[in-house]
């Protein structure tokens, strides 16, 4: 198999961070316009997060937080994101790094993506070459369906693999995950 040096895969990756601070940015600036809004799922114990003891205890692994109605001072610069949300009537204040965020989603347009981190990859490949290399990761598009604007899930967790794509009876697009391109 053939060494990827240019590591097409953490060069998508960092695209689509760049889509989630982009469009931070733009909502810190003007707000969200129309029916947007945001579920950002991060890894609460990832370098550089900033939250609550109280939350980390409820949350040590992951939370996602629902960016819609009940924000104040989105902040963003090049490497995270800060925002004042408010938990069960408690005000906080959360940082995160982009580096930490491991799904963005939109349900207002049905748009998304889940970062994954490949480690079974990377198993895989130091059992076929003998040579451990760092895992890499990648970004896939998550699929989605339609769901109601005033019917949004509690804020938890995404699960560890994405549902299965809709069928073309169902009316849904295709979901291309972008490891599909890498060899085996």
């Amino acid at each position: 198999m053939a060494t990827d040096y240019i590591r097409y895969d953490i060069l998508a990756q960092a695209a689509l961070r760049g889509v989630v601070r982009t469009v931070l940015a733009d909502a810190a600036k003007k707000g969200l316009p129309g029916e947007h809004h945001f579920k950002i799922t991060f890894a609460t114990a990832a370098p550089g997060v900033r939250l609550s003891e109280r939350m980390r205890t409820q949350y040590p692994d992951a939370m996602t937080i629902v960016m819609q109605h009940q924000f104040w001072d989105l902040a963003v610069d090049d490497d995270s994101f800060s925002v004042g949300l408010s938990f069960g009537g408690v005000p906080e204040r959360v940082t995160v790094p982009f580096d930490a965020v491991t799904a963005f989603f939109d349900p207002a347009v049905q748009f998304g993506f889940q970062f994954e981190t490949l480690e079974r990859q990377a198993a895989d490949d130091q059992g076929a070459s003998g040579k451990a290399e760092k895992a890499p990761t990648a970004a896939t598009p998550v699929p989605v369906t339609p769901s109601k604007p005033d019917a949004l899930p509690a804020p938890g967790p995404v699960p560890a693999e994405p549902p299965a794509p809709p069928t073309a009876e169902g009316g849904g697009a295709e979901v291309v995950r972008l490891d599909r391109f890498r060899k085996k």
